[in-house]
């Protein structure tokens, strides 16, 4: 039996010549990943348990993001953790003000990870870099500790659940828009400890900021991992800049899927994942009746340069709603400083929102947008749960940035495809 892209990938970092579904194997790491909240636990342990060394300064990525610049003292500790580590054994990979970005914008970005990798990450939304094709998966800082040390990981080799996609989005859609379909059609656990493997015609028609999206919430459906097959896209976004040579794996023809999915590009429409879960999702034409307090652009899932774009295009000389705050976040310094040459920030501005430097902020409920009892947020991040960017009696509502951009401009939920 043939082996699936994920499987390729992980035999050849075990040094196997094949694995299956459900076999435990040690596979050495080519990228070991953490933040300002989970590195400090990490590097605890990694003390604890008597190592002195990482096993290699290049491979190791620390990205200061999720509270910085630092909001309280504690954040200021964390922080000054993870340098005093990154400092002491020569990280290669250490992001800090000024140079920091979200880190899974930030990553890519920089070329750190590149196809063919088997990475970790002490942060559940490490599997973006899938859409790299590479191996991309969360861990617990434990995990991170061991890798830091050792340079290797052990894995369930996961089995897989192939995505066929046809087609071309529709305007005003995005990545955001497959992949909360794609959670509202099998739920939050309808993927759990699998691999979610893209493929089809349809892939050609999607961007990098995509794909880096539609992998990122893969989690969300309780994935191991989500992966995209490499293509010209992905060779013209990886050229001159990956610090590694690429490694392409594909899928073999007879490899082994759970069941195989179809999606239509051409039939996705705007779509919001409702309270309290991101498989609740519906169409926003339906959803003209909420009304919002708070309108979040975004985040390790929509924080890149088409998240920017698409949010200028609606708001460029048009003004946001009365009584409605709304905050833009771009993911990293490189980001930002783009949007400040084409323009967009003092479009922004004008338009009446606020534009901040990178932080992950308000997704998790750090700062930079923390919700009161009782009001509501659309937001272009990846999670809805109960008091997640704030009070328990709080609500977020899950979009694309077309989605949200529009709704900022109505003070309501609003269909993007309004604007056209």
């Amino acid at each position: 039996m043939g082996m699936t892209m994920t499987q390729k990938i992980l035999a050849a970092h075990a040094g196997l010549e094949s694995v299956k579904a459900g076999q435990l194997i040690s596979a050495k790491l080519d990228i070991v990943l953490g933040n300002d909240i989970t590195t400090p636990v990490a590097v605890n342990e990694f003390k604890k348990a008597g190592f002195d060394t990482v096993f290699n300064k290049d491979k190791i990525a620390i990205v200061l993001d999720h509270f910085v610049p630092n909001k309280d003292i504690k954040a200021a500790e964390q922080s000054k953790q993870c340098r005093e580590f990154a400092l002491a054994h020569s990280v290669s990979h250490f992001y800090d003000v000024g140079k920091m970005g979200i880190e899974h914008a930030l990553l890519p970005e920089q070329g750190v990870v590149t196809a063919g990798d088997c990475i970790i990450g002490a942060d559940s939304h490490t599997c973006t870099y899938g859409a790299l094709g590479a191996f991309s998966t969360g861990v617990g800082s434990t995990d991170m500790a061991a890798g830091m040390a050792t340079g290797t990981a052990w894995f369930k080799v996961p089995s897989a659940i192939r995505f066929e996609l046809k087609g071309k989005l529709p305007e005003h859609c995005s990545g955001k828009d497959v992949i909360l379909t794609i959670i509202g059609m099998i739920g939050v656990d309808g993927a759990l400890y699998r691999s979610m493997e893209f493929s089809g015609e349809g892939v050609a028609t999607l961007s990098m900021d995509d794909r880096l999206c539609i992998c990122n919430m893969a989690i969300e459906a309780g994935a191991k991992n989500g992966i995209f097959p490499v293509d010209e896209v992905t060779k013209q976004y990886m050229e001159g800049r990956c610090e590694r040579t690429p490694v392409i794996y594909e899928a073999d023809e007879d490899a082994e899927y759970e069941r195989t999915i179809e999606i239509d590009l051409g039939a996705i429409v705007p779509t919001v994942a409702c309270p309290h879960l991101p498989e609740n999702t519906h169409p926003a034409e339906g959803l003209g009746d909420i009304k919002i307090d708070q309108v979040v652009i975004g985040s390790c899932t929509n924080g890149r340069m088409e998240d920017m774009e698409a949010a200028y295009n609606i708001l460029k000389d048009k003004k946001i709603a009365d009584n409605v705050r709304c905050i833009i976040i771009p993911g990293t310094m490189q980001i930002l400083r783009e949007c400040v040459q084409r323009g967009y920030v003092t479009a922004f501005i004008d338009a009446g929102a606020v534009v901040s430097t990178p932080t992950c902020g308000p997704c998790l409920g750090g700062y930079m947008g923390i919700l009161a009892a009782g009001e509501r947020c659309i937001a272009t991040t990846n999670r809805n749960f109960v008091g997640r960017m704030g009070h328990v009696e709080s609500e977020v509502y899950l979009a694309s940035p077309a989605t949200a951009a529009a709704s900022a401009l109505t003070g309501y939920i609003t269909d993007p495809r309004r604007n056209s």
